[in-house]
């Protein structure tokens, strides 16, 4: 680039300069025609103390400041490299905010040039990257970045990275970035001065455009894969003996090593298949479960041309599933098979609704941003699926809008059919020997019977523990004052620049002049503002009578019973609704009518107006679907569903929640998945209660009679690689008011901080309790040089905070809920796992007391039958998160004495691996942990 650019870097006492916060490293990088120039590179000192933490973030202390120059004495020297630069810094808004403060502060004018944020262009160039991070990029792209956190290094590091990008953008076609270019001006940071000089530097040439992108209305994508098919031979022997398991595994990994459980679970799967019969298995941490459901997959379906369909939990271990396993077994495999992966419709892009988007005169930054990051994208993704791009919050509001949700206008008359994403999609799947997708996919498709995926008679389930959530989750049904408002918003009405005054736009082209008028719709929009604002005031006040809210618990959840049914007040919820439900109906009925009467328009309707009417149809699929959910959650509740609401009482209604699921799914899971599948084989690390299925078939409706069970041992040597330790000197929980318990755990958790130096993870079942504890041991100040991170504190996913989590060695997560499985933490970076309660549902939960109330009418103990089982389950799933790998060494403490002190204490322990289990005192146990790690 013949532009000049300064990469800026800095190290802080803290991220805000109005309060104090200084500068006590700052590195500059000066670059022009891609080379790097110079480096500049200062401690400066701050004149206060650094923070333990910022020590600890950037290894820079007191010591190696004191006699480093102040900022004012080398501002003229950062004031000369940043004339005539483009200030670039990743994550410009703060170093330049931070280095325009220490400027003014020592007499200098402020930088006044253009500025570039590489978070901003990496997230365009690279969309579907699974961090910005500096630190991911570089080990990504493998840029020397020796000292993370540390001015010199980063900057030197974001100065590759710029490299990198610009590099990158040279590659895109001329069509790419000038659509790019057009968007760019709305950016934050001057991106289009880059994309601006390689359109220059492409126009003094002839660019031919590359063989493996085509372009088709003015985009420019992936040409199809239209090889073709690969042939599929069914003459190929199951391997029968361990020494023909061995061989094929070895060429699967080099790195194979033999494990026997593996060898039985692949023969019972194969045996499954063949006698037509569901079988359970429960897989143990190691035994390589995924690589053992893959193999009698694909021989059995070669061999009898049937169809395999393999559901995981989450679309992340779906797409690990494609790229990995699947890609490592086509390397080897003697036959060729053919894999597809197939999610819902709606994860797959529309391209007429995006083409139509690109067209709008719509400048949001994040719709801005998710546009910009969609073009780049179109010219790598084969498959469409939006999960591909990492989007912010708000591009996911905009990948809503331009979503797959079929066709309203018949498909043929859409010019993208031929390269529609989901098409392609299904058609691979058909043609398919093995199906790989979700469980939400699966209820999908086997609960509404709609055929989403193509037919098959052979299933596998992996994380199959999460079968029973996945159903209820899909049968569930929500509403939130937020989500309700927003959807209205977007209608808009005819006066303001939304859906509806876009579709009376269209009817005035034409002269259509529909029986109601505008204005109509107008006032009905109103109404159901009004309408609604007074549903949620009534809902807020039975929120707030609650008894819990006068216990002044902030989060509240009120089950809507028979009893509350009842009240009167209630009856004053139903009336709201059932105005709201009403108003609804009236606008979607009048909406439909006016699409009814453009879509005669036929031919003369323009590509952009059908574009605009498929997203129209979108829309009012969901409008439809708030009329069904208030009438079946407030209106006219089912009997087969316990409904409840939840809220935070500092800001309701915003946060009102309104819910309901099914008290069970035995009978339509039964009647509806396994009566109508062949063969369905069910696979998790967490099946057994006691060493018995019964309660996992029981909770999914699975007859027992001929089903295959199967229990696995992990192949690690846990009693040489775990111990389970039970405090003597903690309160038993059932005994002291919850702060005292709260008060024992938090100086119990400082002390075993100390001695394991961090790298601690500790499992609430309770958020306010979780919240509470963090709170105390931050405010203590006694662990002030750990880093402390908490699930709904610190901000961040659950795989950010691990990651995190990873990157400090003096590190502390606090989690909740999802922690408690799915977090993969291997090696040295965890090894103590805190259980701070054996992980029963709460009691009072609406679903919980539901089911107890069903098994109690049945005249059976809801304790040992539901709630014991469900949380020994749990046990597992939180036990498991220690041991990934048989390197692995770690301490398990569980606070909860009644581990040790109730006769059902024993089932919690015989659930997880044999391991030693020691009682002791604080003294004893960290000098225990001290010795063992």
């Amino acid at each position: 680039m013949s532009q000049k650019f300064v990469v800026v870097d800095l190290e802080t006492t803290g991220n805000a300069p109005k309060r104090g916060d200084r500068i006590i490293q700052l590195s500059a990088v000066v670059m022009q025609d891609d080379e790097i120039l110079e480096q500049f590179t200062s401690f400066v000192n701050p004149l206060h103390p650094i923070p333990p933490f910022i020590t600890e973030l950037t290894g820079i202390d007191d010591q190696m400041v004191k006699d480093a120059p102040l900022f004012e004495e080398i501002a003229e020297k950062v004031t000369t490299l940043l004339d005539g630069a483009v200030f670039t810094a990743h994550n410009v808004t703060f170093d330049l905010g931070f280095l325009q403060n220490e400027l003014v502060e020592a007499g200098f004018d402020p930088f006044d040039g253009p500025s570039l944020d590489t978070v901003e262009l990496s997230k365009i160039v690279y969309p579907s990257a699974d961090s910005y991070k500096l630190t991911e990029l570089s080990e990504g792209f493998s840029l020397s970045h020796d000292q993370p956190h540390r001015a010199d290094s980063d900057a030197y590091a974001t100065a590759l990275l710029l490299n990198r990008l610009t590099a990158k953008l040279r590659e895109l076609p001329i069509v790419t970035l000038e659509a790019l270019l057009n968007l760019s001006y709305h950016l934050k940071s001057d991106v289009s001065k880059i994309i601006n000089e390689i359109i220059g530097e492409k126009r003094h040439h002839i660019e031919n455009l590359p063989p493996h992108l085509e372009v088709f209305r003015g985009l420019a994508l992936l040409k199809k894969n239209r090889s073709e098919k690969p042939v599929v031979s069914g003459n190929i022997p199951y391997p029968k003996v361990e020494i023909e398991k061995e061989e094929l595994l070895s060429k699967v990994n080099p790195l194979f090593e033999k494990r026997s459980g593996q060898f039985q679970m692949m023969d019972a799967i194969m045996e499954s298949f063949i006698e037509e019969r569901h079988a359970v298995i429960e897989a143990g941490t190691g035994i390589g479960k995924t690589i053992a459901y893959l193999l009698p997959s694909i021989f059995f379906s070669l061999k009898t041309n049937n169809k395999v369909v393999i559901s995981t939990y989450t679309n992340q271990l779906q797409d690990q599933l494609m790229n990995k396993e699947i890609t490592a077994l086509a390397k080897v495999f003697r036959a060729s098979f053919r894999t597809a992966l197939l999610k819902g419709r709606s994860h797959y892009i529309h391209l007429l609704k995006f083409e139509y988007s690109l067209k709008e005169q719509e400048y949001q930054y994040d719709s801005v941003l998710s546009k910009m990051q969609m073009l780049v994208w179109l010219t790598e993704t084969e498959t469409g699926d939006l999960e591909e791009l990492n989007l912010t919050s708000g591009g996911r509001l905009f990948s809503n809008r331009i979503k797959h949700d079929g066709w309203y206008m018949s498909k043929e008359k859409d010019p993208w059919i031929e390269r529609d994403f989901y098409l392609n999609a299904r058609k691979r799947a058909d043609e398919a020997n093995i199906i790989i997708t979700n469980h939400s996919m699966l209820m999908s498709d086997a609960m509404n019977q709609n055929d989403l995926l193509p037919k098959y008679d052979f299933l596998v389930i992996d994380e199959a523990h999460h079968l029973e959530k996945a159903a209820q989750n899909h049968s569930g049904i929500s509403l939130d004052y937020i989500g309700l408002k927003f959807l209205i918003g977007q209608l808009g009405t005819s006066e303001r620049k939304q859906l509806f005054a876009k579709l009376e736009s269209v009817l005035h082209k034409f002269s259509i002049s529909p029986a109601i008028h505008a204005l109509e719709i107008d006032h009905h929009l109103s109404n159901l503002d009004q309408d609604l604002d007074d549903l949620f005031s009534v809902l807020t006040q039975i929120v707030s009578r609650n008894e819990k809210s006068r216990q002044h618990m902030q989060k509240v959840t009120i089950r809507i019973n028979e009893e509350l049914s009842k009240q009167r007040i209630w009856q004053s919820a139903v009336h709201c609704a059932e105005r709201v439900r009403s108003e609804l109906k009236y606008i979607r009925t009048e909406l439909e009518g006016r699409l009814q009467l453009l879509s005669a328009e036929g031919k003369k309707i323009s590509t952009e107006e059908k574009a605009f009417l498929e997203e129209m149809h979108s829309f009012l699929l969901e409008w439809a679907s708030m009329e069904d959910d208030l009438l079946k959650i407030i209106i006219r509740p089912s009997t087969e569903i316990v409904a409840w609401m939840e809220a935070d009482l500092k800001s309701v209604p915003n946060s009102l929640l309104v819910s309901g699921k099914p008290v069970s799914l035995q009978r339509p899971l039964n009647e509806k998945l396994f009566s109508q599948k062949k063969a369905i084989v069910m696979t998790s690390a967490s099946l057994t209660v006691d060493g018995s299925f019964d309660y996992f078939m029981k909770e999914i409706g699975l007859d027992k009679q001929g089903v295959l069970q199967l229990q696995l041992a992990s192949p690690f040597q846990f009693e040489k690689m775990a111990k389970l330790v039970v405090p003597r000197d903690i309160p038993d929980i059932k005994t002291v008011p919850m702060q005292h318990y709260i008060d024992a755990i938090s100086n119990y958790i400082i002390g075993l901080a100390q001695a394991t130096k961090g790298r601690m993870l500790i499992l609430f079942t309770s958020y306010d309790m979780l919240k509470r504890t963090y709170n105390l041991i931050k405010d203590s100040g006694v662990l002030e040089d750990f880093v402390l991170m908490a699930q709904g504190i610190s901000g961040g996913s659950r795989t950010r905070l691990t990651k995190n989590f990873q990157k400090f060695d003096k590190a502390i997560l606090f989690g909740t809920n999802s922690f408690w499985e799915g977090v993969d933490i291997p090696g040295e970076d965890l090894s103590c796992l805190v259980i701070v309660r054996l992980p029963f549902s709460p009691p009072d939960e609406p679903l919980v007391q539901a089911k107890n109330e069903q098994l109690k009418s049945l005249g059976i103990n809801p304790f040992t039958a539901a709630a014991l089982p469900e949380a020994i389950l749990r046990f597992k799933q939180g036990f498991g998160r220690l041991i990934r790998g048989n390197e692995d060494r770690g301490i398990v403490i569980v606070f909860d004495r009644r581990i040790v002190t109730t006769s059902y204490g024993k089932s919690f322990i015989s659930s997880i691996p044999r391991i030693p289990l020691i009682q002791g005192e604080l003294d004893e146990i960290t000098d225990l942990i001290e010795e063992w790690l």
